[in-house]
């Protein structure tokens, strides 16, 4: 029987991309270095959190992984949409971020019911992720939440953490052709 996959799992790909971008970010809503990670993240959002998530979830839709190709491609172009509301519409902080994070924040929420049926660690990257935004939205909606957002930057550096050991247990366990970093089971 014939490999059905044309292409590799995109999925560490993806993940890894959303990680560190994440990452990136989500230190400097923590507040860590100063704010040094806003300029990494906007660089980041644009290219890797941008660009390669969407190439993963194309890659995904080869795969006919509904999940995956919308978690992606609609991760890529919250980064890409990102770094246009910042530095076209120069709208960060303000209202609009808190509107825009409104909206993905309901995405995201819809997706933890679909990660339900993946793994425990993409339930729980989904779980978290869900969370994360609700700080950030309260945080942006308005001013004198500052703490929300920091809470947020927090959650996120959780959610970036548990996105990359997902990428990573993607191309270990890929690798070695055995179960080296567990994902575990669910749905």
């Amino acid at each position: 029987m014939a490999d059905e996959h044309k292409v590799a799992d995109p999925g560490p790909l993806g993940l890894a991309a959303f990680a560190m971008t994440t990452f990136a970010l989500s230190s400097a809503n923590a507040n860590l270095w100063h704010g040094a990670g806003v300029s990494a993240a906007l660089s980041l959002a644009l290219v890797y959190g941008g660009f390669a998530q969407i190439l993963a979830g194309m890659w995904e839709f080869m795969r006919k992984n509904t999940f995956g190709a919308v978690a992606f491609t609609s991760y890529g172009a919250f980064w890409i949409s990102l770094y246009a509301l910042v530095n076209f519409q120069k709208a960060f902080p303000g209202p609009s971020v808190g509107v825009f994070l409104l909206g993905w924040t309901i995405f995201t929420a819809y997706m933890l019911i679909g990660s339900m049926k993946t793994n425990t660690i993409l339930f729980l990257v989904f779980l978290v992720l869900t969370v994360t935004f609700i700080f950030l939205t309260i945080g942006n909606w308005g001013g004198g939440h500052a703490s929300m957002v920091k809470v947020g930057g927090w959650l996120g550096l959780l959610t970036a953490i548990l996105a990359w050991y997902a990428s990573a247990a993607g191309v270990i366990n890929d690798t070695f052709k055995k179960v080296v970093l567990p994902v575990g089971p669910r749905g």
